[in-house]
């Protein structure tokens, strides 16, 4: 088999992710897209490996590598997905902009108002 068509079908997987990525609202659908990217990328490496026939196999121990990359990547976005939701009830990526940075001409929002009634300051003692 020529080497072309695992690396268009690779390149095709790739664009699949990027525009998941960039398309994509949903928190859980863009860890999946990164993780579409990354297994073209896997693929890439195992097909120049093979196609290089290197002895050390180093394409494929790279592609172990990024597997397990890949799986802690999950593991802790998804953590952190489900942090998300439970303090917003949302995993939508637009609406989660507390954390993003701020223009320096975009005012701060200003603190919420106090409801309840002051705490008295304790008298000092004799």
């Amino acid at each position: 088999m020529h080497v072309a068509y695992p690396v268009v079908l690779a390149a095709l997987l790739f664009s699949v992710g990027v525009y998941g990525v960039l398309a994509r609202r949903n928190a859980i659908l863009v860890l999946m897209s990164v993780e579409l990217m990354l297994n073209a990328v896997n693929l890439n490496l195992v097909i120049f490996d093979a196609w290089l026939k290197d002895t050390l196999s180093s394409g494929q121990v790279l592609t172990l590598f990024v597997i397990v990359i890949a799986a802690a990547e999950v593991g802790l976005g998804l953590a952190i997905i489900l942090l998300v939701f439970r303090n917003r009830a949302t995993i939508s990526v637009d609406s989660l902009r507390e954390l993003a940075d701020r223009d320096e001409t975009e005012p701060a929002e200003p603190p919420p108002a106090a409801t309840a009634e002051p705490i008295p300051e304790p008298e000092p003692s004799r």
